[in-house]
């Protein structure tokens, strides 16, 4: 098939765990002929979940791109993880699509994933739809759960097609007014979105109340449509089966009609070097801009980059720069992805999903350019949630640190939400995700792709350090050893910020008592100190430093005199200045069966936890916001399984850092100290 960019849909399947994505996927690709036959979860045997983790747990961990043809159209589809411990690759493929197809359980209504993938959509810019699945289940009470989405997300919400016969048919009420179905009526449904569409623009407006729905055209309407949902002023509910393939057809017709393409979707934010909002034209012309939203590494193919191509036109053969980089890479390979298959292209257009084999220095949110101007593009990627869940780890096996090493490399490249800190001091590698099962499955994965085991144990909580007081300090640093001497001399004073601020170096030097040339030294003497800490041997933050007089020797001032000074008046300031132990406060949020929340806010309580209150799902679910020290969250997945029968789930977010009770900080303080006294 020939393609434009105006004829390429750009949609991602999004939304809580369970409620039918990966399926629906399945039955999009047969209904547009992209596959023979529907692959099943239990089976093991669909298009998106082909890793081993995946077919082992029945669920999706990382997304999946096909593509689909329906009509004059290409859809590209992302299938995308519900499980809150995968929102990585979830929140990394927004960057990729105009469109966010929110996929609703019809029994079990909305859910905290629906919640959360509608704020993030809403948060991109991106057009949002929502898809009633399982609508031929039995107890599925359509009506109801369209009102609910009504009250939950807005008004805005309309449906565009609704289900007839008992949910083995579904009759769009967009472009007809006529036919019957299970609730509501189609004139009544198609008049509500009419109504809504024409509100976005005056004229279309006037025309309208003036001449009636006859004097539209179909091209104004879409173009309406469009406009609505790009500014947020139409949500669409969709209705469909997945299993029995009630209303995929439709679901497919809508994306086809109605969706925005890659033309008229919002603009990306990408940004200049210099913080300047950059426009990109969408023209296959222009010079290439494209954004790495995917890394995965094939054991057959290699490390591979998977980007949207946002303008320019990318082609096998051709030179392309990863970010302000100036050696070129040739494209020597260029794919799309169908699930696991690569299939080779000669070209990608705007709006198209590729993807490039063996660079490896391409890495997620690397852009892509064949421009050699000066000035670094980039595209704002998603904010992620920050990983909490620690494990420290260390290889099984004698002799694999180099193995183990470059396996975490490989694993933290494909998901933005797995971090590697490597501590020098403790000579300790500490592993971070979204949660216990999201590292679970990270070193699953490492023993199966790498074939390297390891052995684990809790890190140390990431505290932090402060001050609570201004003070001012002072040091000279002066040693002869018989030749030239070191000379230096620093007085500083130190402030506190505000929280989450982080640290500030002033140079307040006047009359040229230390010169310009020593003030990096300085600077970087007090870094090594608030690095090591002074409380518990935790990095000091939210302060401001300012060093306003010193002295120097035109001889015997040197650089390592200066770091010294710097250090040691750094010091002597905060041994003044109240210093505070700070610890993560992280927000909590626990579905529960609703039968198990005494013991479960009982137990937060008991961890110093404040409960921010509670939302309850349909299924006899509630969910539980709070805000807990990390420290006392250690134990928490195997108590949560314990009292909930292993029906509770729980998710992390870093807060904020506050101040440690004292008795922590007395407790952390007298355990480090011994180890300064032993150096």
């Amino acid at each position: 098939m020939s393609y434009t960019t105006e004829s390429i849909r750009n949609i991602a399947l999004a939304g809580h765990a369970g409620v039918g994505k990966t399926t629906l996927f399945e039955a999009l690709l047969h209904a547009g002929g992209a596959i023979q036959s529907i692959g099943t979860v239990e089976r093991g045997n669909t298009v998106s979940d082909t890793d081993a983790q995946e077919q082992s747990r029945a669920h999706s961990i990382d997304s999946s791109i096909a593509q689909v043809e329906h009509g004059d159209c290409r859809i590209n589809l992302i299938d995308t993880a519900g499980y809150a411990d995968f929102r990585g690759g979830t929140l990394s493929a927004l960057a990729a699509v105009e469109s966010v197809a929110i996929v609703v359980n019809a029994i079990n209504g909305i859910e905290h994933g629906t919640r959360r993938m509608m704020m993030h959509a809403q948060e991109r810019g991106l057009a949002r739809m929502l898809v009633v699945n399982k609508i031929d289940f039995d107890g599925a009470d359509l009506a109801a759960l369209v009102d609910a989405l009504r009250e939950e997300f807005g008004s805005q919400c309309l449906p565009v097609n609704l289900p007839a016969q008992r949910g083995n048919r579904v009759l769009d009420c967009f472009f007809h007014d006529d036919g019957a179905t299970d609730f509501s009526s189609l004139a009544a449904a198609h008049q509500q979105i009419i109504d809504q569409v024409v509100e976005i623009n005056e004229a279309l407006m006037g025309r309208y109340l003036d001449e009636g729905e006859q004097a539209l055209g179909a091209q104004q309407l879409h173009d309406a449509f469009e406009q609505c949902l790009r500014e947020g002023h139409l949500v669409p509910i969709c209705f469909a089966s997945a299993r029995t393939g009630a209303g995929v057809k439709e679901l497919l017709d809508v994306a086809a009609r109605l969706l925005p393409n890659p033309a008229e979707g919002n603009p990306p934010p990408f940004v200049r070097g210099d913080g300047m909002p950059l426009r990109v034209s969408g023209d296959a012309q222009a010079p290439v801009i494209a954004d790495v939203f995917k890394i995965i590494n094939d054991p057959f193919v290699g490390k591979l980059g998977v980007f949207r191509v946002w303008q320019g036109t990318v082609r096998r053969d051709s030179q392309l720069l990863v970010d302000d980089g100036r050696k070129p890479f040739k494209v020597g390979h260029l794919f799309r992805l169908q699930g696991k298959n690569h299939v080779e292209i000669e070209a990608a257009i705007p709006g198209d999903l590729a993807a490039v084999a063996k660079v490896e220095e391409i890495h997620y949110d690397a852009v892509l350019h064949d421009s050699h101007d000066d000035d670094r593009i980039a595209l704002a990627p998603p904010r992620f949630p920050t990983p909490m869940v620690g494990l420290a780890l260390e290889p099984r096996h004698k002799g694999q640190e180099q193995k183990l090493s470059n396996a975490l490399a490989r694993l933290a490249e494909e998901d933005p939400c797995f971090r590697v800190e490597h501590h020098k001091e403790l000579n300790e590698t500490v592993v971070r995700g979204l949660s216990e099962l999201h590292l679970k499955v990270m070193l699953e994965r490492m023993r199966e792709r790498y074939g390297v085991e390891v052995e684990t144990r809790p890190p140390r909580i990431a505290y932090r350090e402060t001050i609570a007081a201004h003070a001012e300090g002072h040091h000279r640093h002066k040693k002869q050893t018989g030749g030239a001497g070191q000379f230096g001399e620093v007085f500083l004073r130190i402030e506190p910020l505000d929280r989450g601020a982080g640290f500030e170096f002033v140079d307040a030097i006047k009359g040229g008592v230390i010169p310009g040339q020593f003030l990096p030294a300085i600077e970087k003497g007090v870094r090594q100190a608030m690095e090591r800490g002074v409380v518990a041997g935790y990095p000091l933050q939210d302060l401001r430093v300012t060093v306003y007089d010193g002295k120097y020797h035109s001889v015997d001032s040197k650089e390592v005199a200066f770091v010294s000074a710097g250090k040691k008046a750094f010091l002597d300031a905060v041994a003044k200045a109240r210093p505070v132990l700070l610890e993560p406060i992280v927000n909590v949020e626990v579905a529960i069966p609703e039968r198990d929340v005494g013991d479960v806010t009982g137990s937060l309580a008991g961890k110093r936890a404040r409960i921010l209150g509670t939302d309850t799902q349909r299924g006899g679910e509630l969910v539980i916001k709070a805000q807990a020290p990390l420290a006392e969250l250690i134990d928490y997945p195997t108590e949560l399984k314990s009292m909930t029968g292993g029906r509770g789930r729980y998710s992390l977010d870093l807060s904020h850092y506050e101040a440690a009770p004292a008795t922590v900080q007395k407790q952390l303080g007298e355990a480090w100290r011994p180890k300064v006294e032993e150096e």
